[in-house]
């Protein structure tokens, strides 16, 4: 069976036409603004160049909290008016077709699971580093989406103290080791909001804080997140984890605030599909 899986980005909209986890054809998109019906038609036309219709139906990942029913934002961070929204009645409405809906971070759980490095696992963690820091926990093979449907987001595990977060509290792990929130923080120190370029020069004097900083709370929220889940794997996806290195850097890190038998279990491993992985969960999302 075909479908239509769109991956909404803060920086890009991403859809693609997938057939048995694989895909066939994908467009991708710079996102227009932050208005929602300026975005929601943008995703509409893209779907339709793809040529989703009765026979080839379509999954959506979405950036933030959702309700239970995956009709309704909670909490969107990065895009500022959308909270409350009936966003799968919008999108519906927009494409003419039914649509279902999910957090992006659980449909990057869902792609991994499907053809990545989660392929044949039943308990495992994903972090995706990006604008943000959004997560999907899949235990006994399945999403876990607690009793409210807004588990699995430990972009928001309270590693600090004072640091602004984008939904509103303080404290939490994007707040600090998110892309977004490193910009901020470079931009501060007098740095190139560059984060690719400064993570070549992770190791000068001027940047070093930086990543030190932005390192060691993203180890203590995936050793915090191990204890509490003892996953087969934690997989980290989105563009901060492609850094030359990185799981080298990381790994030790987390290892150093582990207790004894969870250093012998940690598997922490990057995501196969790339950025791929939220499209083709998205797609995912149809198969029922």
């Amino acid at each position: 069976m075909k479908a239509v899986g769109v991956d909404l980005g803060g920086h890009k909209i991403a859809a693609a036409l997938v057939e048995d986890g694989h895909i066939l054809r994908r467009i991708s998109e710079p996102t227009s603004g932050r208005e929602p019906d300026g975005i929601l038609s943008q995703i509409a036309v893209m779907v339709k160049s793809l040529g989703a219709c009765a026979d080839c139906p379509v999954g959506v990942g979405i950036p933030g909290v959702l309700d239970a029913d995956r009709e309704t934002a909670l909490l969107l961070p990065n895009f500022s008016g959308w909270n409350g929204l009936p966003l799968r009645k919008m999108l519906s409405s927009k494409i003419g077709l039914p649509v279902a809906m999910e957090n992006d971070a659980n449909c990057h759980a869902l792609g991994e699971g499907w053809g990545g490095a989660a392929v044949g696992m039943d308990d495992f963690l994903l972090l995706a580093l990006g604008t943000g820091i959004g997560g999907a926990i899949v235990t006994g093979g399945r999403i876990l989406k607690g009793f409210h449907g807004m588990a699995g987001e430990p972009g928001h595990l309270v590693v600090g103290s004072g640091e602004p977060c984008g939904c509103g509290s303080h404290g939490h792990l994007e707040g600090i080791s998110g892309a977004d929130a490193l910009e901020r923080q470079a931009r501060a120190m007098g740095l190139q909001p560059d984060l690719k370029y400064l993570w070549t020069r992770r190791t000068d004097p001027a940047v070093a804080p930086l990543w030190d900083r932005g390192l060691d709370h993203l180890a203590k929220g995936i050793a915090s997140a191990v204890h509490l889940l003892d996953p087969q794997a934690v997989i980290l996806g989105g563009g901060l984890s492609r850094g030359e290195n990185f799981l080298a850097v990381l790994r030790p890190r987390v290892l150093d605030y582990l207790a004894a038998p969870f250093r012998k279990t940690l598997d922490l491993r990057l995501s196969l599909l790339g950025n791929d992985a939220a499209t083709i969960g998205a797609a995912a999302l149809t198969r029922s």
